[in-house]
């Protein structure tokens, strides 16, 4: 190639490649370069990876994706961080999409990236939850519980049953002093789209009670969800008659000369005692139950099932996260929260 050339290489005009010369033991070779743009990979991507679904329970979810499909423009501004564009372009994802139907949706929203949006999940839920950050420490279990319970009552308990309920699920574990799970349920109780009136409580309720087996205490976990937002009313107003219907309905068939034997166990304290906290949200304790799935098989482990109960519930193990089981989870922490902060405490204190 003449040297004479050289100057049209680089003259002639692109059309998508920039043509540079190189040396070669063989001869001059051409090296193609791109011009189209490379699109910039986002800060958040890998991040997102992490479903941000799975940092909170199915009720909190619930809660969350309530606001988000319900609050108008205004109530959405109420919120940090959501004020102006953000709660405008949640506005036009409804209007477009429709409701969301996952919290990983939100990162399509202009101006939402993964730490906001977990950020923004976080203060939907934090003004719910004041009420029993106020009250509930995880070194004073006698403060997380109503109504009080005499110490000697404590003493004596030979099982408990843990209750724990959300939107659609209702789970109850059965566990014995030696922190053996005897019997582990779980249930589907309400269809998504089913609305409940007071019959259907009644109902519903009667039936998955009428299951339950006879213990010294019933505990109900207790969620702090005071109506804060308007949009959020439905949420609350159902879990707060469940609470009601399933505490009088329980009391009734197994309370005794009048003592409590149904209480209440604040959610937050079973988060904070087990360490499953984010900041004042409290996160899914799925991975800590399956760690005590798998040590009762191989080890001595902080609690144990009976054979037919471990056999059943192994699936959690490896089981799809999208098909997560909060509340069958959460039924089993609150037991040993209950047990370890309440029962075992004052023995060891007695």
């Amino acid at each position: 190639m003449s040297v004479k050339r050289l100057p049209g290489l680089f003259w002639g005009g692109r059309k998508c490649f920039l043509q540079v010369l190189l040396t070669s033991s063989q001869g001059l070779l051409y090296h193609k370069k791109s011009t189209s743009v490379v699109k910039q990979i986002s800060p958040s991507a890998t991040e997102a990876k992490h479903a941000i679904d799975d940092l909170f329970s199915s009720e909190q979810q619930s809660v969350i994706l309530q606001f988000l499909n319900s609050a108008s423009e205004e109530e959405l501004s109420a919120v940090k961080l959501l004020q102006g564009k953000r709660s405008f372009n949640i506005i036009g994802y409804r209007n477009k999409h429709g409701p969301f139907q996952e919290l990983q949706t939100l990162l399509q929203v202009p101006f939402f990236q993964y730490k906001t949006a977990v950020k923004v999940c976080n203060f939907i839920l934090k003004p719910l939850e004041k009420e029993e950050k106020k009250t509930c420490s995880p070194v004073s279990g006698m403060k997380c519980i109503s109504p009080a319970i005499e110490k000697k009552r404590l003493k004596t308990a030979n099982s408990i049953v843990s209750i724990v309920f959300g939107m659609h699920k209702i789970s109850w574990a059965h566990v014995n002093r030696e922190l053996v799970v005897q019997n582990w349920h779980l249930e589907i109780y309400k269809n998504k789209e089913e609305t409940f009136t007071p019959a259907m409580y009644f109902t519903t309720i009667s039936t998955i009670i009428s299951t339950i087996p006879e213990a010294d205490f019933y505990v109900l976990e207790k969620i702090g969800l005071p109506p804060t937002h308007a949009a959020l009313f439905p949420v609350t107003l159902h879990l707060r008659i469940m609470e009601a219907v399933l505490y009088a309905l329980l009391q009734k068939r197994f309370g005794e000369d009048g003592q409590h034997k149904v209480l209440s166990m604040a959610r937050n304290a079973v988060g904070r005692y087990f360490g499953l906290m984010l900041g004042d949200v409290r996160i899914s304790g799925i991975d800590l139950v399956k760690q005590f799935l798998l040590d009762s098989v191989t080890q001595t482990s902080r609690v144990s099932f009976t054979n037919n109960v471990a056999t059943r519930h192994m699936h959690i193990v490896s089981g799809n996260i999208w098909k997560r089981e909060e509340e069958l989870c959460d039924s089993l922490l609150q037991a040993i929260a209950f047990y370890e902060l309440l029962i075992l405490n004052t023995n060891e204190n007695s």
